[in-house]
């Protein structure tokens, strides 16, 4: 198969990628990197020395792509042009990667801020507070910015999409804003009935005992 995605089933920024393959329809191979294990840490540090997942092997045109949205965007440009999860548009596509980067650093990061805090033993509660108030400023910012809107960036999914829906879905789970954020609420309610995404969480079920969530108080 020309597209390998090494990965592991719980990653957010995994997901992300898996959506937008999916959105695509494009065949792919799913790899696991089990980084507790030598062999398969090495062959993935081999891969892309900076160790991180997701990585996209293309096979085909013997490439090494690392980053989601650079993924992503190579995928759209060398697989399914017609796809259009970055618009054409020039003001739209500006739109659509603006909205990436604030589900990734602002929603997605602190997140996996306040799980690794967790994993770590939950010594950094100044840490976390700074994780907690920056998703908090990031959910009333979404809510005022998603209004009227059937996707992130209007009605089309696309590329800003795929970073929410993990985001969003993980965020609800270490600092839940359905009660207080209905339209970030209905919005993350039609990102799980999507089918890319509900495949997508239907894989992570087999480990999702694994996820840590966040300390409890």
């Amino acid at each position: 198969m020309s597209l390998i995605l090494h990965e592991h089933p719980l990653s957010s920024f995994c997901w992300k990628v898996k959506i937008a393959v999916r959105e695509m329809g494009l065949p792919f191979e799913a790899r696991l990197v089990a980084f507790y294990e030598e062999a398969s840490r090495a062959a993935h540090y081999a891969r892309w020395p900076l160790g991180k997942i997701p990585v996209l092997e293309d096979t085909d045109r013997d490439r090494v792509v690392a980053e989601t949205s650079v993924i992503i965007e190579y995928l759209q440009t060398f697989h399914a042009p017609s796809v259009g999860l970055i618009p054409a548009d020039p003001e739209a596509a500006l739109r659509v990667r603006l909205l990436d980067r604030v589900f990734d650093s602002y929603v997605m990061e602190p997140m996996s801020r306040v799980v690794a805090e967790n994993f770590r033993g939950g010594d950094d509660p100044v840490g976390v507070a700074q994780a907690d108030a920056l998703l908090a400023r990031s959910y009333d910012w979404l809510e005022g910015e998603l209004a009227g809107r059937a996707w992130a960036a209007g009605e089309t999914f696309t590329l800003a999409d795929c970073a929410a829906a993990p985001a969003l879905y993980y965020g609800d789970k270490v600092l839940p804003f359905r009660a207080s954020h209905p339209t970030l609420g209905a919005y993350l309610d039609r990102l799980e009935a999507r089918p890319s995404f509900a495949r997508t969480l239907q894989e992570a079920q087999p480990v999702w005992h694994m996820f840590p969530g966040r300390k409890a108080a």
